[in-house]
């Protein structure tokens, strides 16, 4: 059976999709339909309308996450639309629900100005708790969060980009350390000024890397001031001059990240690196350069991958079901940049503790210690949640 075929039959065999609403309280006896729905509801709709914060005590509010999507940035697909982005946004509930047991609505939605995505998050929200952006495009998607967090009374998160930023700090954290590298002297490129890409920018900042050590590259090369009309986004990490290619910039470089797409590296590229460079290629479904290629172009590099085939994996599922189950837990009404840097430190420091036993039986590990090829926790291990 081909990969297509088992990932089709995984998704249609049985009830259909990957998700399902399960009740939480008894309904066998008149009794329970009573106090299930009238006239018993009418007491908790009453505590409600008296006191808004009882929802939290007297509803489902408190566990539950909408996953919203406008369909327009779907993984490496693009903008195939809300409906074919549904079985993502499922996948994200299945995740929430087994590793940090959060319940998750999928709301994939048919709006073709960010507007209209405001608007329709708006008038949900006082049925969630919590609300994770996914799969939207840049820039609508930095206006759109931004206005949704601002606006909102509850934690608002744009998983793509801060998902991605967290496990990306995380990881580099620790390449860093074994290194011997200082957050105040190592140089960084970033490839791809999408959701990402310009996360982790303003991540590397919130972590204390100075702005002038970070280079921004996109599709059309290094981000200058004099290249051209420039998004707010992109402005803000432009540099004042012309810095060349990726080659220019990535000599001498001690660290890239790339959060673009497949093969925008070559073996040359990597050679031009500093000593020992960190090395992170998170493209999905495909790396920015093969992962043997740049294992053989540098063997004194630490390398990172999207892909869970090879050792550390810059995976979100390290970060945004325990983000959402912290911040429902403690009622928080938005995620800060200091939720974030303390979620990216703690998971470094974890990954430096001893792997469980059964953890690594999971992955079919013999072995497994902090190092070069050993930067991030495994994500089944139940220490991310705690």
């Amino acid at each position: 059976m081909s990969y297509k075929d088992k990932a089709l039959r995984y998704h249609s065999l049985g009830r259909k999709g990957k998700i399902e609403v399960m009740p939480t309280k008894p309904c066998a006896t008149q009794e329970h339909l009573a106090l299930a729905y009238t006239p018993g509801v009418a007491e908790a709709c009453l505590a409600i309308s008296a006191n808004p914060a009882a929802a939290y005590e007297y509803t489902a509010k408190d566990n539950l996450v909408a996953v919203v999507t406008d369909g327009t940035a779907v993984l490496g697909l693009g903008n195939i639309g809300p409906l074919a982005a549904k079985p993502v946004m499922e996948g994200k509930g299945l995740l929430f629900k087994m590793f940090a047991d959060v319940d998750a609505f999928d709301i994939c939605l048919n709006a073709p100005e960010p507007e209209d995505v405001i608007h329709a998050v708006k008038m949900l929200a006082p049925t969630f708790g919590g609300i994770n952006l996914e799969d939207i495009r840049a820039p609508e998607c930095f206006a759109i969060e931004g206005v949704l967090v601002n606006d909102l009374d509850i934690p608002v998160m744009h998983d793509d980009q801060h998902g991605t930023a967290i496990v990306i700090g995380a990881g580099l954290l620790n390449a860093m350390e074994i290194t011997g590298r200082s957050v105040k002297t190592t140089t960084v490129v970033i490839m791809g000024a999408g959701a990402a890409g310009i996360a982790a920018a303003k991540f590397l900042l919130a972590l204390g890397f100075p702005a002038d050590h970070i280079t921004l590259v996109d599709s059309q090369g290094p981000v200058w001031r004099g290249r051209g009309p420039l998004s707010q986004q992109k402005l803000a990490f432009a540099r004042d001059e012309n810095v060349g290619d990726l080659t220019a910039v990535l000599r001498g470089a001690d660290c890239f990240i790339g959060c673009s797409v497949r093969d925008v590296l070559s073996p040359d590229m990597l050679k031009g690196m500093a000593p020992t460079p960190i090395i992170f290629t998170c493209a999905n479904p495909d790396p920015e350069i093969a992962y043997d290629l740049a294992r053989a172009a540098r063997p004194d590099a630490i390398l990172a991958t999207g892909r869970s085939v090879y050792p550390n994996q810059v995976n979100n599922v390290l970060g945004f079901p325990f983000i959402f189950r912290a911040a429902l837990d403690c009622r928080a009404t938005r995620i800060t940049e200091n939720m974030k840097v303390a979620a990216a430190r703690a998971l470094a420091d974890l990954a430096r503790e001893p792997v469980l036993p059964e953890v690594a039986a999971a992955y079919g590990l013999k072995h497994a210690e902090f190092g070069p090829e050993f930067i991030l926790p495994l994500a089944l291990d139940p220490r991310i949640m705690l």
